[in-house]
């Protein structure tokens, strides 16, 4: 059965204390619902995963050192693995300091960084290769829906940024859909928009590495999911969760949308 995950990407946001007292109660609530859920015998929890701002993740990795069902990543790593490259971060140093995941082909890495399918397959093949779980992302703009292109955009994304790779190692990729039109804006794609394009993401996996590698595929559901509306995005049978923006910096909006399986 493929993992129901809930991401908490927190962008260019938080101060430090912010950051410590946002993580100190979520991490209470995690505890209690941990405590309810053993009482109930109950094993239906997602994996929670936290992206903070790079020069948090050892505190924030400190904070769940050895917590199950908690990962911590980075938002984005660079295509090399060292060199002069001033202000970045490989994949080979988010690994040694603990970090599992990182996010990449954000829609607002490539909108505003210019990061295109070629620079993102080598960032893939640097996660890969340090044996991080990249959550790669893909989605069309609103020009690109109304026009009907958006399956043709996104099959292409994933094509050449993600789709060259053996099956094996999908095992270490999970999928978010952003529908770039819904980033950030109030608005949010309707079940039925979300589940539609889930599953046609699902149907291009079968088709290039067969059913079993697209039955285990997390794919999760990203623009503008909050705490109103997660229940019902996550009950399409193709939405395994979500990658949760400005609600993951609200402990208890992030908490309850953790709660929504």
């Amino acid at each position: 059965m493929r993992k129901k995950i809930v991401a908490g990407n927190w962008k260019m946001n938080l101060s430090l204390e912010e950051a410590k007292t946002l993580v100190s109660e979520l991490k209470v609530n995690l505890d209690n619902q941990s405590a309810d859920r053993v009482a109930q015998n109950a094993s239906n929890l997602p994996v929670v995963v936290l992206f903070p701002p790079y020069i948090y993740l050892t505190r924030i990795l400190d904070v769940f050192y050895n917590y199950e069902g908690v990962s911590v990543g980075a938002q984005n790593c660079h295509q090399n693995d060292q060199g002069a490259f001033t202000g970045e971060v490989s994949a080979s140093m988010l690994r040694s300091v603990g970090a599992s995941h990182v996010i990449i082909g954000h829609s607002e890495r490539r909108e505003q960084f210019g990061e295109d399918d070629g620079l993102l397959a080598e960032k893939m093949r640097q996660a890969l290769k340090n044996d991080l779980t990249a959550v790669f992302c893909c989605g069309e703009k609103l020009p690109e829906r109304e026009s009907g292109k958006h399956f043709q955009v996104v099959s292409d994304q994933l094509h050449k940024g993600l789709m060259w790779m053996e099956e094996k190692q999908l095992e270490k990729v999970v999928i978010a859909y952003e529908p770039v039109w819904a980033i950030g804006t109030g608005v949010t794609a309707s079940p039925d928009q979300a589940q539609e394009m889930h599953a046609y993401i699902r149907s291009l996996i079968e088709d290039k590495y067969g059913s079993r590698a697209a039955e285990s595929m997390s794919i999760l559901y990203g623009g503008s999911c909050n705490a109103k509306n997660a229940r019902e995005l996550f009950s399409n049978k193709d939405v395994d969760g979500g990658l949760i923006g400005g609600a993951s910096l609200k402990p208890a909006d992030f908490f309850q949308i953790i709660q929504s399986f």
